[in-house]
């Protein structure tokens, strides 16, 4: 057994890794810069966690997933791996302790998010860090065609430099041949160095199903497909609505978004994974670090705005291996919808603009000053004071985020957390002293271990449980202690971010440049338009489409999607359908032809010629024209 099965064995308690995992380790043990391209599902986080484990020095992993990052802190504690994170919402004391606490060997992972690269605290303090590896999940980010395109990831580039000999290990489930050759670039690969596994899912059943009313084809669909599921939809209302209606028919459903106190959805979560509710009816809050491996139905109510995120979702079905299902229900009322997200999503400049100079006044952010600053933003005020459309607002904030102007951190909810910043010796003077604390700061040292070298994360209504008292009681014992500076006390927040990353602008200064808005918006317009052709084309496979869409192409038709089934009607074979479909296109993309020109260059049965052809022209694919001969309509 070689040192990485063992780390596997000991710490996972698996005995092999899935395919590429291995691969990819060895890859970084070597030293290569590396990319893994792993669809959702696959066991990215192996991939930089055991190489790191089985070498000296700490591992730097860079994340915007904030929730994420704090769900694999906490499973790797609780292996007892030294862990910890950084990202917007930690105070800079907290951050001085923690890089502190890596440089001395108290951390073997460190989680942070790209923001905070370009910090010169993180800059100076990384040099004098043993890093092993660097680790860049989501890497599709630090591409400008990425469908999620951060400029903060940009300073990637920086931390390579200042650590020349350490090898970076790049990670995403979806990008593009363009993306992946751009993300290579960007981080400075010595060389491409690419591990790939294919996108193709044989056990997921691909379905797009017209619907006009969504609500009874769910429900249909729920009663049709037996096992847990996920239904996703695109605001956090609809979450309620969905469920109580699959609730109303006698389905165990619970809603979940980004908007719930963290304990709702931690206990919605845990009851779904245990098998207590069968359907968790969410937006795309959902998902992120989930790794229940017998989900059997995915059900998208609206169509996505890219099939990155869509193949992303509908991969949280069937990762055991078994017959799954994903479902998109489609309907012209997503046309419409998708075709108007354009002007949605890039706002005219002049709008993005006034969001720009009304942020600064909101935030009270002088002209020249704020960098590096993070400041609490209350978006609905700021919507309401300066009489702005909220995802005119949304959306201008994430293009002045890929201008480089800001960072935007959506709704981030931060735990209380605690530091003792008196010694042990003078905490045991205090407590003997002062009575009516002792008893609290017993249950805190008894509830949590850490609190004198680092700050804390604490549950306030836990500690209030099993002291027996009120929430508030607690709160007041930790702020007075903080008073007397027994400790340094963080309250619980729930807040979204803004973060400058440039000093604030004259607006009239500020750069909307080429790659920033033009070109990236006909990005987005290309992106649409894909996932209104993977909803509306019905001669191809779905399997395939999706494929084709991130540069795998051949291969066989699924045979099981929607497509296939509706080519196996013809009483044909889908491998025979699909020959001869190709070749009835190829034949016809050269010149119209006559029927009988083109059975005799196909050198086909004329049944099954017919077949197929008239299948085509049922999809409006092929039609006859005015001179009666056949053409292509519409290009496949």
């Amino acid at each position: 057994m070689n040192i990485f099965h063992h780390i596997l064995k000991q710490y996972w308690g698996y005995d092999s890794f899935r395919p590429l995992q291995e691969d990819i380790i060895q890859s970084v043990a070597d030293g290569k810069d590396t990319i893994g391209l792993m669809p959702t599902g696959g066991g990215k986080s192996l991939t930089f966690q055991v190489p790191a484990l089985a070498t000296e020095g700490i591992c730097i992993v860079i994340t915007p997933l904030i929730a994420l990052m704090k769900d694999q802190v906490n499973n790797l504690k609780s292996k007892g791996i030294k862990a910890a994170a950084i990202h917007s919402g930690l105070s800079r004391d907290e951050i001085n302790t923690l890089l502190d606490n890596c440089i001395f060997g108290g951390v073997k992972f460190l989680y942070i998010s790209p923001e905070r690269l370009g910090t010169e605290i993180f800059q100076e303090k990384i040099q004098q860090m043993p890093v092993n590896l660097l680790a860049v999940d989501e890497a599709h980010c630090i591409s400008q065609w990425g469908y999620d395109f951060r400029p903060s990831y940009l300073k990637i580039a920086i931390i390579r430099e200042l650590l020349p000999d350490t090898p970076v290990l790049a990670l995403t489930a979806t990008a593009t041949p363009e993306v992946v050759d751009d993300i290579q670039e960007r981080l400075l690969f010595k060389e491409k160095n690419l591990f790939q596994k294919s996108f193709k899912r044989d056990n997921l059943v691909y379905v797009v199903r017209q619907a006009e009313d969504k609500e009874q084809q769910l429900l249909n669909i729920i009663n049709k497909v037996p096992g847990s599921a996920v239904v996703y939809v695109r605001n956090r209302k609809k979450t309620q609505e969905y469920a109580e209606l699959l609730i109303k028919n006698g389905i165990s459903a619970s809603s979940f978004h980004a908007g719930m106190p963290q304990e709702a959805k931690d206990l919605r979560q845990k009851r779904w994974t245990d098998g207590e509710i069968r359907v968790i009816v969410s937006t795309n809050a959902f998902g992120m670090g989930i790794d229940k491996p017998d989900v059997r139905l995915v059900v998208h109510m609206d169509a996505p705005d890219s099939l990155e995120a869509y193949f992303q979702e509908a991969g949280r079905a069937g990762r055991d291996g078994k017959k799954a299902f994903a479902v998109l229900l489609w309907s012209n009322n997503d046309k419409v919808r998708l075709k108007r997200s354009i002007s949605v999503s890039f706002p005219e400049k002049e709008k993005i603009l006034a969001v720009y100079e009304a942020l600064g006044n909101f935030l009270q952010v002088a002209v020249g000053s704020g960098f590096g600053m993070v400041y609490d933003f209350n978006l609905t005020l700021f919507c309401k004071n300066y009489r702005m459309n909220l995802m005119t607002v949304f959306n201008s904030l994430k293009l002045l985020q890929r201008a480089g102007y800001i960072e935007f951190t959506e709704e981030l909810q931060l735990s209380a957390k605690v530091h003792f910043i008196i010694r042990r010796d003078d905490l045991y003077k205090f407590q003997v002293a002062n009575e009516d604390f002792d008893s609290f700061i017993k249950l805190l040292l008894r509830s949590y271990t850490g609190l004198f070298t680092e700050y804390v994360a604490i549950n306030e209504e836990l500690l209030a449980k099993r002291m027996g008292v009120e929430r508030n009681t607690i709160y007041q014992f930790l702020v007075k202690l903080s008073q007397l500076r027994v400790i340094k006390y963080i309250p619980q927040k729930k807040t979204p971010l803004i973060t400058y990353t440039t000093s604030r602008e004259d607006s009239k200064y500020i750069e909307l440049r080429k790659e920033v808005y033009k070109d990236r918006k006909a990005k987005y317009e290309q992106r649409i338009q894909s996932v209104i052709e993977y909803g509306t084309i019905n001669h191809i496979c779905r399997s395939k489409q999706l494929l084709r869409y991130f540069g795998q192409q051949g291969g066989e038709n699924c045979g099981m999607c929607d497509v296939c089934q509706s080519m196996k009607k013809t009483d044909l074979s889908v491998q025979t359908f699909d020959a001869l479909q190709e070749q009835i296109i190829k034949e016809l993309s050269s010149q119209p032809l006559a029927f009988d020109q083109l059975l005799i260059k196909l050198n086909a049965k004329q049944e099954d010629f017919s077949k197929v052809l008239r299948w085509l022209e049922e999809y409006e694919v092929v039609s006859e024209n005015q001179a009666g001969l056949l053409e292509i309509i519409r290009i496949p």
